[in-house]
């Protein structure tokens, strides 16, 4: 079951909407919606997949497909302007990166067919933009996460609040070029010419400036 946010309509026009997506490369692929006027954010919808070990037998790319199936009815239903993902660099073992790396494919394919702009955020870039720490702990991004989105209760699972925090990281960041007329980030991976010293500090500032370049339990069962 997944939760869905009830508030009053924003009397702001045209607010930013993200999809945030914690993909797994075995539990749960966390997902949430957030959408900003630009000085607060609000909560849409949120929640977790998971795919029953029964779902799993039927074929090798059963988890993909419901993942795939997901993150279309999201973007169908939500219509956000861009998508957000958690960058994992390190992995306990290479069959463990293998399956994410899969996963994060899919996540690419569904932005892509969608014509969404997709952004890739490190696990410390996240908590260093939502609870101001690089090496806060699921907790502490939950609290945050709680606190930032006016919620009565912690997200659960913490595969969903992972979600929610990589919205807030990308919102935040398209606050910061916003709000200091920075251009896009996809353009200032393309520059052919070396930029200046202040402009890299300017960009710097952004989370996730550089990771482009290189109830009851928020749970989806599966048939």
């Amino acid at each position: 079951m997944a939760v869905n946010a009830t508030s009053k309509t924003s009397d702001k026009p045209s607010p930013f909407r993200v999809l945030g997506v914690d993909p797994a490369a075995a539990g749960p692929t966390g997902y949430g919606v957030v959408e900003s006027d630009g000085r607060t954010s609000r909560l849409l919808h949120y929640g977790a997949l998971v795919v029953s070990p029964k779902r799993r037998k039927e074929s090798c790319g059963a988890a993909l497909q419901d993942v795939h199936e997901l993150l279309s009815r999201l973007i169908r239903e939500y219509a956000p302007h861009a998508m957000a993902v958690e960058a994992v660099f390190a992995a306990l073992n290479v069959r463990t990166a293998l399956r994410l790396a899969e996963v994060r494919g899919v996540v690419l394919l569904v932005a892509a067919q969608h014509s969404l702009a997709l952004h890739s955020y490190s696990p410390r870039e996240v908590k260093a933009s939502v609870a101001g720490y690089g090496h806060a702990d699921k907790r502490q991004v939950q609290e945050m996460v709680r606190a930032l989105l006016t919620m009565d209760e912690i997200p659960e699972p913490c595969d969903a609040a992972d979600a929610l925090a990589v919205a807030l990281c990308h919102l935040q960041a398209e606050r910061t070029r916003t709000r200091f007329h920075l251009p896009e980030l996809k353009k200032q991976a393309r520059r052919t010419t070396m930029p200046t010293a202040s402009a890299l500090d300017a960009v710097s500032s952004i989370p996730g400036s550089y990771a482009t370049r290189s109830g009851a339990p928020r749970i989806v069962p599966t048939r």
